[in-house]
């Protein structure tokens, strides 16, 4: 994606470098410039050197975080500090509800999506206001609290599935805070509070538990503002203004428990009204300005910003708080965080807080003998359309830390799971994505959905949900686990469809369709895929009668679409609409997956010319297999006549396809008569994979492509494939940043599953150098990276391997120079893609594929032992041969074909299936095993070749 052309305001420049050079935030930090620190061979594999992973009480991976980001050069990133301090490092607790974005510091952020994405918890030091999940401990003379560093002689944060544990100690005792998220769709958190008085003496204790009410709306008005008028980054401040135009009331719940606290919208500021009104006016006269002209009109109900927050509340779950307050200025006085001066005395009951330093604060109040653990729990959500306040009190009440445990273990059975016993790393690599990209779901009020937004910079600094193809990529894992997920998702894709046909290219607020210049032509494709992998793989074919209500309502009518309507209608839009070119391939528009392809290649002055001539290989490509995929859904559900069409709009697109090949590889594009083609003097792997798998390189061009990917952008590299072999001087964009030959586990992940089909032993190595563990071995100095990470790494092309996009302002580089307000390393985490898409190409490393009758595999893998298992499928190989099975959700006689070497086949005895042992039916010219089974809900298919 071009970001500065989409987020720099045409013509008006781009903002100066915020942030000081590395050696001025050293400085500033007391840190002393240092060298890299080589990698602790006696920690976990991939643990980097901010930490080390363990195996937590619960059986769970988890990251014990041992960094003093205080004193240690490692931490600090360049950043702008409106979006992140240099040190401030971020993990995800979550559940399929909202998502707590937690510190390093120790805070919490609560992101909830209803009514539009935001924090309700701001965090702006320099205002006093510190997110929430902090607490302190006092007897009067001594204080510890839970924000970094606390105040004690040790801090130690462990970054778990569902969970940040904060243990802190000193003055004789010990504070151990949990903050977790429980398994499931309520939207809470409890925190759970142990003190241990390692003392000779009794104490009167006391904890105060803080949590900020000030909401930061993930505004997309605020952005367009910003950059409008040329200083991206003061976005931030505009959206903090905006949360400060609410005012706060709080209550008392029933029985002393805690506090409820709801917020009323004061209006706009005459000031926002009036810049409002000039980014309206600059819209309006730029037609093709950075965001591609005026606002859509959109539906009354849908909106920009949330001007209805819902009500918050912080409850003592344990027994009734001793004290309440709500104004946090008045509580952190002079002391500030270190040592408010609110702990000097009991907290006052004031509840007439209404203000930006409006917080919930309660206190509990207790006595504590030597060696005697005290425990408190807290419960603090917020409560959306449908949820009850003293149910959840009532759900949740009891023993916390029974709730955190029965959490634990669902967190430990969900999901799917690759483990190699030669190497325990993969298991916990696959068990931890699958929590990332779990917890990172949230409801959409307004499509009244669950979705699963990219993360990273473009939710949290940006402000948008998209592209829209990528929760679709992100659901695909959940085909195997979790399929209401996919659903959803499906459900939510579609009732975004425009009355044009089209899917806007990502969603901001409350229901609006982006305002933006990318149109780009593979959305299609990737809705195609993912409903025909989730009909063939769970068979589930009542969910294309679904009715879906056509975008903007809410409810269905009569005369609704249903789910395979709309899917076929996609379709037509992508086959007669979008269509193809001179050359036979699909059109580019302005834009596929590669945002850059068009914007840093192209003349403003030949920008009509690409839109209405341009090619896209990679949209080809893709269409090869969709299509064809599609095709056999169609066939499967009993549609022939359009299947048919699927399978010779496929069978164009090979052929259209290999017309391109160079001899080494095939061409990226066609930019139209003027610029010609695009990929003829440097590879570029986005196509490149999508041959392979669609059948377009014959097996002479795949053996070919196969090595000539292997030598230019994988071995190069030692933490994935790169995007081009060489990166491209007319981009503007820095050499191995980004689309300019960066790193992209999006991309790679289509690679693995290409690889899988030729070269297994490649395939798993190039499934492990996209790994968290690779990267952190690669480049343990770098904190993301490590548990969770960018959607693109800089490539070993870059001047800052390992890294993600950032300005540089030493380097002679001017484009490495160049600063627009944003860096990826401003927001480094919490991409999804870098956790979906080892999930999904685990799948593929067992030559997976879905048909009309039931499952292929074709294993290759160079290894003796291993298994993946899931509800939907498993699969083991083991010194005794494979096993398996597949659990579809209806009953059914389903067709399994393995395909093996000759050497395997020849060891082979005898089938079992569902516990019936016959001969083994094998094709020794095709080294084929064919068999079939029953299956039917709660009895899957098993099966045993031995």
């Amino acid at each position: 994606m071009n970001r500065r052309k989409f987020l720099g305001a045409a013509g008006l420049g781009f903002s100066q470098l915020v942030f000081p050079r590395l050696e001025t935030l050293l400085s500033s930090a007391g840190i002393a410039a240092g060298g890299t620190t080589q990698p602790n061979s006696s920690k976990p594999y991939g643990s980097g050197n901010f930490g080390e992973w363990i195996t937590d009480s619960f059986g769970l991976p988890a990251y014990r975080y041992t960094c003093d980001q205080r004193t240690e050069a490692r931490a600090l990133s360049p950043v702008h500090r409106g979006w992140r301090e240099p040190a401030d490092h971020l993990h995800q607790v979550g559940n399929d509800r909202l998502v707590a974005v937690v510190s390093n510091y120790g805070y919490v952020r609560v992101r909830q999506d209803e009514g539009s994405p935001k924090f309700l918890n701001d965090y702006a030091p320099e205002h006093s206001r510190y997110g929430a999940g902090i607490g302190y401990f006092t007897d009067g003379k001594a204080v510890l609290s839970t924000y970094y560093p606390g105040n004690g002689e040790s801090f130690e944060r462990v970054f778990g599935e569902g969970y940040l544990k904060k243990t802190v100690t000193g003055h004789g005792y010990e504070v151990d805070q949990v903050i977790f998220a429980p398994f499931g769709d309520d939207p809470v958190l409890i925190a759970m509070v142990g003190i241990t008085n390692h003392g000779t003496e009794p104490v009167r204790g006391r904890w105060v538990e803080y949590w900020n009410c000030l909401n930061y709306q993930f505004s997309y008005r605020a952005w367009m503002q910003a950059t409008v008028f040329g200083d991206a980054k003061r976005a931030a401040a505009l959206r903090q203004r905006f949360g400060a135009r609410f005012a706060h009331h709080f209550r008392k719940v029933a029985g002393e428990r805690g506090l409820v606290e709801s917020q009323a919208f004061l209006g706009h500021s005459p000031e926002d009204i009036q810049a409002w009104e000039k980014v309206e006016a600059f819209l309006k006269h730029n037609p093709n300005g950075f965001l591609g002209g005026p606002l859509p009109n959109y539906d009354p109900r849908a909106s920009m910003e949330d001007l209805n927050p819902p009500r918050t509340f912080l409850i003592s779950l344990d027994a009734p708080a001793d004290g309440f307050a709500t104004d946090a200025a008045a509580f952190f006085g002079s002391g500030g965080v270190e040592r408010p001066s609110g702990l000097a005395a009991q907290l006052n009951n004031d509840l007439t807080s209404t203000g930006p330093d409006s917080a919930h604060l309660l206190e509990r109040v207790f006595d504590l003998h030597p060696g005697e653990t005290h425990t408190i729990a807290f419960l603090y959500g917020y409560l959306p359309e449908g949820f009850d306040l003293d149910q959840l009190a009532a759900k949740y009440s009891g023993d916390a830390a029974e709730h955190w445990s029965r959490s634990s273990v669902a967190w430990k059975t969900a999901g799917l799971r690759l483990s190699v016993p030669s190497q325990p790393w993969v298991e916990r690599e696959a068990s931890w994505h699958h929590y990332y990209l779990r917890s990172n779901l949230t409801y959409d009020s307004f499509f009244h959905e669950p979705i699963l937004s990219q993360g990273h910079v473009y939710q949290y600094i940006l402000g948008f949900q998209g592209a829209a193809r990528d929760p679709l990529q992100h659901a695909l894992p959940f085909i195997f686990s979790d399929p209401a997920v996919v659903r959803g998702i499906l459900r939510y894709t579609l009732k975004e469809i425009q009355p044009d046909g089209s899917i806007p290219y990502g969603i901001v607020g409350s229901g609006v369709p982006m305002p933006a210049v990318f149109h780009p032509s593979d959305q299609e494709l990737w809705l195609l895929w993912l409903v025909s992998e989730y009909v063939l793989s769970t068979r589930d074919k009542g969910f294309l009668d679904e009715k879906i209500p056509r975008y903007p309502r809410l409810q269905t009518a009569p005369d609704d679409p249903t789910v395979g309507e709309l899917v076929l209608r996609s379709f037509h839009h992508f086959v007669d609409t979008i269509g193809v070119g001179d050359h036979g391939l699909v059109r580019l528009f302005n834009g596929d997956w590669n945002d850059e392809v068009v914007l840093s290649q192209v003349p403003p002055a030949l920008s009509e010319e690409v839109r209405q001539k341009a090619e896209s290989s990679l949209n080809a490509s893709m269409a090869c297999y969709v299509l064809d995929y599609y095709g056999r859904m169609l066939s499967y559900v009993g549609n022939s006549q359009e299947a048919e069409r699927a399978h010779a709009k496929a069978e164009a697109q090979r052929s259209a396809l290999r017309a391109q090949w160079t001899g080494r590889w095939f061409r990226r594009a066609w930019l139209g008569p003027h610029l010609g083609w695009l990929g003829e003097e440097q590879v570029w792997l986005e196509p490149q994979p999508w041959a392979i798998i669609g059948g377009a390189a014959t097996a002479q061009q795949t053996g070919v492509l196969v090595d000539g990917l292997n030598n230019l952008v994988r071995q190069p590299s030692p933490i994935g494939a790169m995007l081009q072999s060489e990166g491209t001087p007319k981009m503007d964009m820095p050499l191995g940043f980004g689309e300019n030959g960066g790193v992209w586990p999006s991309i790679n992940g289509t690679l693995i599953w290409a690889l899988a089909t030729a070269n297994g032993a490649m395939a798993w190595d190039e499934w492990k150098k996209n790994s968290l563990a690779c990267h952190a071995e690669a480049y343990p100095d770098i904190w993301y990276g490590i548990w969770s990470g960018p959607d693109t790494y800089n490539s070993v092309l870059s001047r800052h391997p390992g890294e993600t996009r950032h300005a540089d302002p030493s380097s002679p580089d001017p484009k490495e120079r160049s600063d627009w307000g944003v860096n990826w390393t401003d927001f480094p985490v919490m991409n999804m893609h870098p956790h979906a898409w080892p999930l999904y190409s685990a799948a593929k490393l067992l030559g997976l594929e879905f048909h009309e009758t039931g499952v292929r595999f074709k294993p290759d893998l160079p290894l003796s032992e291993y298994e993946f298992t899931s509800p939907l499928l498993g699969f083991n190989k083991s010194l005794n041969g494979y096993t398996g099975w597949y659990s579809p959700s209806v009953a059914g006689r389903w067709n399994v074909e393995l395909r093996l070497s000759g050497s395997e086949t020849a060891k082979l005895k005898e089938i079992r299936i569902n516990g019936s042992s016959q001969p083994l039916p094998t094709d020794a010219g095709a080294h084929l095993v064919r068999f079939s089974g029953e299956s039917k809900p709660g009895s899957p298919l098993r099966w045993e070749v031995l």
